[in-house]
């Protein structure tokens, strides 16, 4: 397991060299890679519990799309303007994200108090099993830093398919 104190660092040591594997990647677009990066996914959420993590929950705000926001605010019992008025910012990309972290939501024992109903992002993060992989490189290199999955997945696929 990777010590979640160290991963900025690590993640750090390895921006450069994921940058240039990923823009290879990219280019190339290997028929294999959805298979490939959906078994790494696989394989280190098998080893790496979330629960004892939740470092996302804690440094990263999800994106919140409008079927977040009407089925959130529906289980919190508020209307809609009301939960975007006390939980939610516009950001610079004109995206409706948290105004806070941690995320509100998350408990002291890392569960989600509104894990049925999280939005989206939640849901899909870290994005490393969806398909046509190559097209979000960029936002994986990202997560490296946040999520030790994410960079265990890296680090296994630069070895599953060397550029």
């Amino acid at each position: 397991m990777i010590d979640l104190e160290k991963l900025p660092e690590q993640a750090a040591k390895v921006s450069q060299e994921n940058a240039k594997y990923f823009k290879k990647l990219k280019a190339r677009k290997p028929k294999k890679l959805d298979a490939v990066m959906e078994r790494l996914h696989h394989e280190a959420f098998n080893e790496i519990d979330c629960l004892s993590c939740a470092n996302c929950c804690k440094t990263t705000g999800p994106m919140f799309i409008p079927s977040d926001i009407k089925r959130i605010s529906k289980r919190l019992r508020m209307k809609p303007s009301v939960f975007e008025t006390t939980y939610l910012r516009v950001d610079e990309d004109g995206d409706k994200v948290l105004q806070q972290l941690p995320c509100p939501f998350l408990g002291a024992d890392n569960y989600c108090g509104i894990y049925e109903d999280r939005p989206k992002a939640c849901r899909e993060f870290p994005h490393t099993d969806r398909p046509k992989f190559h097209q979000i490189t960029q936002l994986t290199a990202k997560n490296v830093a946040v999520c030790p999955a994410v960079y265990a997945i890296v680090e296994r696929l630069k070895t599953a398919l060397p550029q």
